[in-house]
C-alpha cells in the first residue's frame, strides 16, 4: 500500500494537481479568515468582482471566453474577481512571458532565394490577403521551388523521418509537444545520439506538460548527457496563473535546413499505431524539401531564442541549400497564445469565407466560438459544400460531449459531420476549392486558437491540395454521417448536460 501510494504521489500530474488544489483550498480559506476578522474585506471583493466584469465587458476579447468569466465571477462574487486575477487572461498574467517573447522576424535580404508572397499575391489575387496577412503579422512569406509529400498515416511519415535522420550532415532541431519511450522515439533517439556523436547540431525543444505523463522530470538532463541540447519548455511549476495553459503544441523536425516535416504527428507509439488507445489513430503530416523550409527552420530558432535565451547568429547557415521545381506555393507559418492576433482562427476563417465550392475541415476536438459557428454557416446556407470530420472514439470524454454538442446546430445549418469510426481522427487540416489547403497542429477549438504556440502550412495551388482532398473523401467513406436520426437519439439528460459545459468550454 505504502509503495502504490508513494507511486501515486511520485506521478508529477497528481502531485501538481494535489498542489494546486491545496492553493486554492488555501486562497478560499484565506479569504473567509479576512472577512471574519475584517468585515471590509467581504464588499471589497465584491466590488473588485463587479469592477473585472464591468472591465472583461469593455475588453478586446473574444466574446465566449469573457462570457464563461462573468459567470463564474457572477457565480462567486466573492471568489470570483480573485479566480481571474489569478487564471484569467490579464496584461499581468501574459506580461511574465509577453516581454520575452518577442521574435524578429526572418530577414532573407541577402538570401540568394527571394520569398514568393508578392508573387503569388500578383499571379493568384483569390489567395492574396491570406498570404499577405499571414506574411505581415508572423514574418512567414510564402515560397515556391519547393517539393511537398502528403502522410495519410503516421507509420508512414516516421519511415521517412528515419531515413532522412539517416542522410543528416549538419543539424537536426526537433520541437514537440509530446516525447514518449517506445519504438518510434527510441529509433529516433538512436539516430540522435549518434548524429551527436559524430559533430552535428542536434537540438530538441518539448512541452513540460505535453510529456509530463510520457517522460521522466529531469529528461532533458539525459538527452543532453548524449551531446544533444535539449529544453524543455515551460517547464511545470504548479502555481495559480495562466501561464501554466500556454503549452508549445507544435510539432517540427528540420533537418540541415532543407527537409521539414509538420503535422498532428507527435513522438509516441500510438501516432504510428505501434500501441493501441483508441481504436485506429488516424492522423496526417507533410514533408517540404527547398525553399519552404526557411520558414519552418526559422519558426524553431525564434523558439530556441525564447526558452533558452541564446541569440541566434549567422541566420544564414541554416537556410535551404537545395532548389527544387516549382509545385504551387507553400507558406509555413506559427501562432502565439502572447499576443492579440488570433492567424491560426483567422487563417482558418478567411479560407472559409472565400470558399466558393467547398471546404473540408478534420479536427479531433470542435469547441468553436461565434465567429467560426456563423463562418460555418454562412458558408454552408450560400451553398458550400461544407464537411467536418471528428473522432469516432474519443480520447478526452469531456472534450467530446462538447464537441457533439455543436452537431445539432451545424446540421441544421447544412453542415456535414462525419464521425470517424475506426477510432481516433488526430488530423488537423482544412482544403478548399482545389486550391488552398492547411496542415499543422491547430485544432479547431480554444486552447489551439487562443492558448498554444501552434504551426501549420498553408498550401497555394499544390499537389498537396488534391492529396488531402482525396484522403479527407476516403476517411468520409469510413466515417458515420450525423443525421436527424442521429440526433434524436441523443438523450435530453446528455443534452444539457454538454450545453452546460459549453459554458466552460474556454477554460477546458
Amino acid at each position: 500500500m505504502r509503495r502504490f501510494f508513494g507511486r501515486i504521489l511520485g506521478d508529477r500530474r497528481v502531485a501538481g494537481g494535489l498542489f494546486l488544489i491545496l492553493e486554492l483550498i488555501a486562497v478560499m480559506w484565506g479569504v473567509g479568515w479576512m472577512s471574519e476578522r475584517w468585515p471590509s474585506v467581504t464588499p471589497a471583493l465584491t466590488i473588485l468582482s463587479f469592477v473585472i466584469v464591468v472591465w472583461l465587458v469593455r475588453k478586446y476579447d473574444n466574446p465566449t471566453y469573457k462570457i464563461t468569466w462573468i459567470i463564474i465571477i457572477l457565480l462567486f462574487p466573492l471568489f470570483g474577481g480573485l479566480f481571474y486575477l489569478f487564471w484569467g487572461n490579464t496584461p499581468f498574467n501574459r506580461a511574465r512571458t509577453q516581454h520575452q517573447y518577442e521574435p524578429n522576424p526572418p530577414d532573407f535580404t541577402d538570401y540568394m532565394r527571394k520569398p514568393a508572397t508578392e508573387e503569388l499575391s500578383q499571379l493568384h489575387p483569390r489567395h492574396a490577403a491570406r498570404t499577405r496577412y499571414i506574411d505581415s503579422l508572423c514574418g512567414m512569406p510564402a515560397w515556391t521551388n519547393t517539393e511537398a509529400h502528403y502522410f495519410r498515416a503516421g507509420e508512414d511519415m516516421f519511415a521517412s523521418m528515419c531515413e532522412e535522420l539517416e542522410k543528416a550532415e549538419r543539424f537536426i532541431f526537433l520541437e514537440y509537444f509530446i516525447i514518449e519511450e517506445g519504438r518510434m522515439w527510441n529509433t529516433i533517439l538512436d539516430i540522435l545520439a549518434r548524429k551527436a556523436k559524430e559533430g552535428l547540431d542536434v537540438r530538441i525543444i518539448y512541452d513540460d506538460v505535453g510529456s509530463i505523463a510520457t517522460l521522466p522530470q529531469h529528461y532533458d538532463r539525459y538527452l543532453v548527457s548524449l551531446g544533444i541540447r535539449a529544453v524543455r519548455f515551460n517547464r511545470f511549476i504548479p502555481t495559480l496563473n495562466t501561464y501554466l495553459n500556454y503549452r508549445n503544441h507544435r510539432k517540427m523536425m528540420i533537418i540541415d535546413g532543407n527537409v521539414g516535416y509538420m503535422g498532428g504527428i507527435n513522438l509516441a507509439d500510438e501516432y504510428i499505431n505501434e500501441k493501441v488507445r483508441f481504436g485506429y489513430w488516424k492522423d496526417t503530416g507533410i514533408l517540404l524539401r527547398g525553399d519552404g523550409t526557411a520558414n519552418m527552420t526559422s519558426l524553431f530558432l525564434q523558439m530556441w531564442e525564447y526558452v533558452t535565451g541564446e541569440k541566434i547568429t549567422a541566420f544564414e547557415n541554416y537556410l535551404p541549400t537545395v532548389k527544387l521545381p516549382q509545385d504551387g506555393w507553400v507558406q509555413p507559418f506559427a501562432d502565439s497564445p502572447l499576443d492579440d492576433l488570433n492567424i491560426g482562427e483567422s487563417t482558418y476563417l478567411q479560407i472559409i469565407h472565400n470558399a466558393r465550392k467547398y471546404v473540408y475541415i478534420t479536427t479531433p476536438y470542435l469547441v468553436l466560438d461565434n465567429e467560426m459557428i456563423t463562418a460555418l454557416t454562412i458558408a454552408a446556407q450560400s451553398g458550400v459544400d461544407v464537411r467536418i470530420l471528428t473522432p469516432g472514439i474519443p480520447d478526452k470524454k469531456l472534450v467530446y460531449m462538447i464537441t457533439r454538442s455543436y452537431y445539432q446546430q451545424l446540421h441544421r445549418a447544412g453542415v456535414k459531420i462525419y464521425e470517424y469510426r475506426p477510432g481516433f481522427l488526430h488530423a488537423k487540416s482544412i482544403v478548399s476549392d482545389d486550391d488552398t489547403a492547411v496542415v499543422g497542429t491547430i485544432n479547431m477549438d480554444f486552447r489551439s486558437f487562443f492558448l498554444h504556440f501552434e504551426c501549420a502550412t498553408c498550401f497555394y495551388n499544390s499537389s498537396v491540395v488534391a492529396s488531402v482532398k482525396q484522403d479527407i473523401l476516403e476517411t468520409i467513406n469510413v466515417s458515420r454521417r450525423i443525421d436527424d436520426a442521429w440526433l434524436r437519439r441523443v438523450p435530453w439528460l446528455r443534452s444539457i448536460a454538454a450545453s452546460v459545459l459549453r459554458l466552460f468550454a474556454p477554460l477546458l
